[in-house]
């Protein structure tokens, strides 16, 4: 990390890590003496706990680099989002997808609420993981040997989830790529499927799954494809952190879950469909720069971010000063040896986060699709961030 990004990084670490550790233990203590006798009402305690991390984030692309998000979506599927459960699928474009997700949740009220299928690795990020974890997130080793009675019985507990909820599913099973489109395209051209210009080839076992434990109670898909306009750059986390701004596309398009086939191969098959149509509609969107076949709403930027960032920055500035008044700890050596080892394992913290969220380093799921009639293993962000 250069020296001019760490010089933003760092505060940010330090704000983001400080204020997230106070967070998690919050979140133990109820873990530890309400989830025991009452599982919903610590759901419902973790919500709103949860949410006063993530809310940093959400500030991060709101107000901080000022990134765009532009939305195209009927206005009856607007009404709906945060007002019932629902599975989220989405193409796996950019490093911040599930920021993106982050941000369209908290605008429809049910921040606190959203869970993602996340790779296990995922759930030992400090900070970041552990909350992921405390708020049921599902954590799975992409094997579907060892990960198909995780995700049955995760998301069979949902069931009794007492708010609105948002599941998302990267059916892609991994970041898009190059490198990765390229395997797609030559798989595709071997086996006789669709040959993908703008995605990856799902992975629907997960989807099939997940549609077969949760049509009981949750009505709703929303089918979300992310595209970034060809005058912005793409948006990273490490652009995020030094403030530069960028513009994404969101087209949202809601399906009822009665809607689809009972049959589990038919269920694959709409799966499947469904990213051949987003194909297209990303070729449309690379022609014309927009999504036209949808009106764009206006989702605002609301002030919540701001104040709860505002209100930790000044709990966060007057606790240091405190510390620093009756510990001396910067009046001697040793004291300014243990600050800087503080602030160096908190840009090495800010340095994984980064390194985590790059689509670059990301890989393939194990399983290729090749080695099964049935494509599919379970999705992961990092999400979820969302590998």
């Amino acid at each position: 990390m250069a020296i001019a990004a760490a010089a933003v990084v760092v505060p940010l670490g330090v704000l983001f890590f400080i204020s997230g550790l106070f967070v998690n233990l919050i979140q133990a203590v109820f873990f530890v003496i309400v989830r025991p006798f009452s599982k919903n009402t610590y759901r419902r305690i973790n919500r709103w706990v949860a949410e006063l991390l993530w809310l940093e984030l959400v500030w991060i692309i709101d107000w901080w680099a000022g990134v765009k998000i532009e939305v195209f979506a009927d206005a009856e599927t607007l009404r709906s989002m945060g007002n019932e459960h629902a599975l989220l699928i989405c193409n796996h474009r950019s490093d911040i997808d599930w920021l993106v997700g982050w941000v369209l949740a908290q605008r429809s009220g049910c921040l606190g609420s959203t869970l993602a299928v996340m790779k296990k690795s995922s759930k030992f990020l400090p900070v970041i993981g552990w909350s992921m974890w405390f708020s049921e997130y599902l954590f799975l080793e992409r094997s579907w040997a060892k990960d198909e009675n995780t995700l049955k019985s995760g998301l069979q507990r949902l069931k009794d989830f007492p708010q609105p909820f948002w599941v998302a599913l990267f059916v892609e099973g991994t970041r898009f790529t190059q490198a990765k489109l390229l395997a797609a395209q030559e798989y595709a051209t071997s086996t006789g499927l669709p040959v993908p210009r703008n995605v990856l080839i799902p992975r629907t076992k997960g989807f099939v799954t997940a549609v077969s434990h949760m049509r009981s109670f949750v009505p709703a898909i929303y089918d979300a494809t992310v595209s970034i306009p060809k005058t912005s750059p793409p948006p990273t986390m490490l652009r995020l952190f030094k403030g530069k701004p960028s513009v994404v596309h969101v087209h949202l398009k809601r399906h009822l879950m009665k809607d689809l086939p009972e049959n589990d191969d038919a269920v694959a098959q709409w799966c499947k469909d469904t990213f051949v149509e987003k194909d297209k509609l990303l070729d449309k969107h690379i022609a014309e720069d927009t999504f036209s076949d949808l009106p764009q709403q206006n989702i605002g930027r609301p002030l919540k971010s701001l104040v709860v960032v505002t209100c930790w920055g000044c709990m966060l500035i007057l606790g240091i000063i405190k510390f620093l008044q009756r510990s001396m700890l910067l009046s001697s050596w040793k004291g300014i040896v243990i600050s800087l080892v503080g602030l160096g394992g908190i840009t090495f913290l800010m340095h994984i986060l980064i390194q985590f969220s790059q689509s670059e380093r990301s890989t393939p799921a194990k399983v290729s699709p090749g080695r099964q009639k049935n494509v599919g293993s379970p999705s992961n962000s990092t999400d979820d961030k969302r590998q």
